[in-house]
């Protein structure tokens, strides 16, 4: 597994990235998709040390964003999908949400699984 992003709860999306370039200078910003098979809105930014950020907003983040929790998830780029799910499911992980295409990468697939620090997201790298 190979460190990819951090996905960020918000409620708007546009005033989250105003938010962090106060902070961070962002050097990359993909544009803002809504993906059907997330019910979200996401972008992808990368800072100027290499690091992404995800934000996420949509119906599934509501609940987070009400509590004024951000933190969703971190994503692992992996190069077997499956193998790397049935290897986290045998050390008591629990699937939230099984391989899907996703949009905002290129139709890569990603799954959702809870462990014991939090939500994971696996993207493939294929």
């Amino acid at each position: 597994m190979k460190f990819h992003h951090v996905g960020v709860a918000c409620k708007d999306i546009n005033e989250e990235i105003a938010n962090i370039c106060k902070i961070h200078q962002i050097i990359k910003q993909s544009p803002t998709v809504f993906d059907e098979e997330q019910s979200a809105e996401l972008v992808m930014l990368t800072l100027s040390d290499g690091t992404n950020i995800e934000l996420i907003s949509g119906r599934q983040t509501e609940n987070l964003v009400k509590k004024n929790v951000t933190y969703y998830h971190i994503c692992f780029e992996v190069d077997d999908i499956q193998a790397e799910i049935d290897r986290l499911i045998g050390l008591d992980a629990f699937l939230i949400s099984p391989p899907k295409p996703a949009i905002l990468f290129d139709y890569r697939e990603v799954a959702f699984l809870k462990v014991s620090y939090g939500i994971v997201e696996l993207l493939s790298s294929k």
